[in-house]
């Protein structure tokens, strides 16, 4: 029993194992875990936006814009860089356009906005540049940006964070937090969304607010959808004045009247049918009203409003305008005679003629002229330019071509030749003039398709050589090419379909049903189809050809015992015969003592082996000797064979050593073994004195005996006190266990005081004895120091020196006195 509950744990495991296996699989080949995020966040943002417009009732170009950069940022490698064309990952440098909210990497703009600021710094075509701050453009919308703009930090969509941390619960690049930035156009709300890429919604916020016309009740609208139409009648006055506006509710101006009317012209001279929009129109003819002078007439064409005085009237110039004359308006003005001196055309010279109506001549007058380029001169009449016929061969600003103009004045105009240079798409050229730089980005986009086309993504040009295909969410319709009648649902996909993972489920020659995986088109490694013509031919690739395979045999668990019914084990259906589970016998041998040891085999029954647990003919016979435990402190085996019931009793000796290890015993087993303790505490015994010495260092006064020897030593030892002038006979155990001790009396402490005395008066002498040596040797010293000089000393000065004994006799005989003295 607990071998089948065993068995079906484990089957259950394996099976619950080969289930999840095939949903791996499944899910790997048709439907990825990243698909299933897809689907759902598509849904997600499916359902917001919905809600979202239906809620807005405007326009949601703007939402949709949201979206779309929503979904790039959520589907991984869609968000490209234009200018690198590589796909941006979560844990890089970005920066994002305000204008388009295109996203760029950051070291990608950086270098495109240092390149832009170089080419328009350059010398050749703007000589004033550090007194400009020229603009960097948008790789992809041109808004441009000053040179502080440049990026050079790393902030997340909504600029509140530097270097966001990468948090895979948070879209791509954001901080978590709320947006906040102003709707555009500015309403006074903010956005509350969470940072986000892509422009912001509009405006969720509730108002109250009435119609173009102010005619209707006003109601709660969103913010982004406050301008709404009641759809009544306008009625406001057009400026024709007549006529008032009957388009619905509207706002701003009202259009001009649509209405046609007989309206004057300016003058009042004619009448004309015209738009009333336009009530205000002149007719062709000149006005001819007389003058306030009497002599002329007004030439101006329709008009409103009096003519003006006549313009020949007051005073007027002569040609030159240095005189001035009162004439009536009927004279003309005379020339004053003087010269014009009027500035000619060149702007250096002036007209020498005399006063004169009509334009000055030309300047003929010679002079000195430099060419354009500044390398040539010649003398030539002013007017006439002069240019020299040496070509400029300065490098234009794309740093490529010569200008090759003639008499170039330095200032080379740009390059008017095509770049033509192949773009980082692959695909196109560059179709700007001839530039220094990198090229701008491939505007183009290229259409992705999936197998069947009916998903498509829009991606930059070039992108699509290493993008992936769309996951299409259509199911694939191709027919089954197994014997199964419906094929697995899987999405749309590229070449073949995935091997049939459905149960076989065909019929055994057993009768049960096959249940591994469909095998009609498994693929089979073909060999041995070549057989090379020496070393020197390359050896080819395996080939593969998909072929039917046989069903495999039948692996439906059967219970089978095994041969000596030991246990009862599942065995598969193409192998379920008896079988030996390799254990041991086990069967009870006729010795009572020991089992069979032969493997599992066939045991044939008998009466007396109706039990199943006693030995049969088969089992093996007991050859081995007794091995039943010996009464305690037995060393011999039983003399025996293995035998049923109890063993004899043993009567050999045993050579044993006694207690102290010095003897050597022969004892009989049976009675050591049968003794109690006091019993072998004798037998043991050598029936001598304990040879071991006590801690105090006295032999042990006991007989032969086990363990560790008394403490209590009853031994007799001298005790004496410290200055060992005093003894005393005491048990040697009382002086180890601390009980008695002998104190000196006061003749030893009289005896300590006069031999220290001693010692200071010898230690004195010494010290006294040492001063007198050190001073003999300096007074020699400086004796040898002055020279030797001859000391005339009299006779009656002449010292006699004293002997050793004479000096130390008193320190010498006063200790011997002492220590006499205290002997006696």
């Amino acid at each position: 029993l607990s071998s089948l509950k065993k068995f079906d744990e484990i089957k259950k495991a394996n099976q619950a194992a080969a289930k999840k296996l095939v949903e791996d699989q499944l899910n790997s080949s048709s439907e990825d875990d990243d698909e299933d995020a897809e689907v759902k966040q598509g849904k997600i943002l499916d359902k917001t936006f919905t809600i979202y417009t239906s809620q807005t009732d405007g326009d949601a170009s703007e939402l949709e814009r949201t979206r779309q950069y929503m979904n790039e940022a959520f589907q991984s490698g869609a968000m490209t860089c234009l200018i690198c064309i590589a796909s941006v990952k979560r844990n890089q440098a970005v920066w994002s356009c305000c204008g388009c909210f295109c996203i760029f990497h950051l070291v990608c703009i950086q270098k495109w906005a240092k390149d832009s600021l170089f080419l328009v710094s350059s010398p050749l075509t703007d000589d004033d540049f550090g007194k400009k701050d020229y603009p960097w453009p948008c790789p992809k919308c041109r808004f441009e940006y000053k040179r502080c703009e440049t990026p050079s930090r790393y902030y997340c969509y909504c600029g509140k964070v530097e270097n966001p941390t990468v948090d895979p619960w948070l879209v791509p690049h954001s901080c978590g937090q709320i947006c906040e930035r102003e709707f555009k156009p500015s309403c006074g709300h903010k956005c509350l969304l969470l940072c986000h890429p892509g422009p912001c919604p509009p405006c969720p916020k509730m108002v109250t607010t009435s119609c173009h016309c102010k005619k209707a009740k006003a109601v709660p609208r969103r913010c982004s959808a406050k301008e709404w139409s009641c759809r009544l009648p306008c009625g406001r006055t057009l400026l024709c004045g007549q006529h008032a506006c009957e388009n619905p509710c509207h706002a701003g101006d009202c259009q001009p009247c649509p209405r046609v009317s007989k309206q004057r012209c300016v003058c009042g001279r004619q009448t004309a049918e015209r738009l009333c929009a336009s009530p205000q129109w002149q007719c062709d003819q000149v006005c001819g009203k007389c003058l306030p002078c009497g002599n002329h007439t007004c030439e101006k064409v329709c008009h409103a409003g009096p003519c003006g005085d006549c313009p020949r009237s007051g005073k007027r110039s002569c040609p030159c305008g240095k005189t001035k004359f009162t004439l009536p308006c009927t004279e003309d003005v005379p020339t004053c005679g003087d010269s014009c001196d009027k500035v000619l055309e060149c702007g250096i010279h002036k007209c020498s003629q005399r006063c004169h109506r009509g334009p000055c001549e030309i300047c003929r007058q010679e002079v000195e002229k430099q060419c354009r380029c500044g390398k040539h001169t010649k003398r030539m009449p002013c007017h006439k330019p002069y240019l020299c016929e040496t070509k400029c061969t300065k490098i234009r600003d794309c740093q490529k071509h010569q200008c090759r103009r003639k008499c170039c004045s330095g200032n080379c105009p740009p390059c008017d030749q095509v770049c033509g240079r192949t773009l980082g798409c692959r695909n196109h050229k560059c179709p700007s003039g001839c530039h220094r730089g990198s090229c701008n980005p491939c505007p183009e986009t290229v259409d992705v398709k999936c197998n069947c086309g009916k998903t498509v993504i829009k991606v930059p040009c070039g992108r699509e050589r290493t993008i992936k295909p769309p996951k299409c969410k259509q199911l694939c319709s191709r027919p089954p090419t197994c014997h199964h009648s419906t094929q697995e649902k899987h999405y749309c996909h590229f070449g073949r379909c995935p091997p049939c993972r459905q149960p076989c489920q065909k019929t055994l020659t057993c009768g049960h049903l096959c249940p591994v995986s469909c095998h009609d088109e498994a693929l089979v490694k073909q060999t041995a189809l070549h057989q090379s013509a020496g070393p020197w031919e390359q050896p080819s690739e395996p080939a593969f050809i998909q072929t039917a395979l046989p069903c495999p045999p039948c692996e439906v668990p059967i219970p089978v015992e095994c041969l000596g019914q030991h246990e009862v084990s599942p065995l598969p259906c193409h192998s379920a015969n008896p079988y030996s589970c390799k254990r041991f016998c086990g069967r009870l041998l006729d010795c009572q003592n020991h089992t069979c040891m032969k493997e599992c085999h066939h045991v044939t029954k008998s009466n007396s082996s109706a039990d199943g647990k006693k030995a049969g003919p088969e089992c093996s016979q007991c050859e081995e000797e007794c091995t039943k435990p010996r009464p305690a402190g037995c060393p011999h085996r039983c003399v025996l064979p293995c035998h049923p019931g109890d063993c004899p009793s043993c009567l050999q000796m045993l050579k044993i050593k006694c207690h102290c290890k010095l003897s050597v015993l022969y004892i009989e087993c049976l009675k050591l073994t049968c003794a109690d303790v006091k019993e072998k505490e004798l037998l043991i015994s050598c029936r001598n004195q304990c040879p071991k010495e006590l801690p105090c260092g006295h032999r042990c006064k006991e007989i032969c005996h086990s363990g560790s020897c008394p403490l209590n030593c009853s031994q007799k030892v001298k005790l004496r006190c410290l200055c060992k002038r005093l003894k005393k006979e005491v048990q040697c155990s009382k002086i180890q266990e601390g009980q008695v001790s002998l104190e000196c009396d006061a003749l030893c402490k009289e005896m300590k005081r006069k031999a220290y005395e001693i010692k200071e008066a010898e230690a004195k002498a010494a010290l006294e004895e040492e001063k007198r040596r050190q001073q003999a040797e300096l007074e020699a010293f400086e004796n040898r120091l002055k020279g030797r000089r001859k000391n005339k000393r009299r006779k009656d000065e002449v010292e006699v020196e004293q002997s050793s004994w004479q000096k130390y006799k008193n320190l010498i005989m006063l200790p011997v006195f002492g220590v006499a003295v205290v002997m006696v």
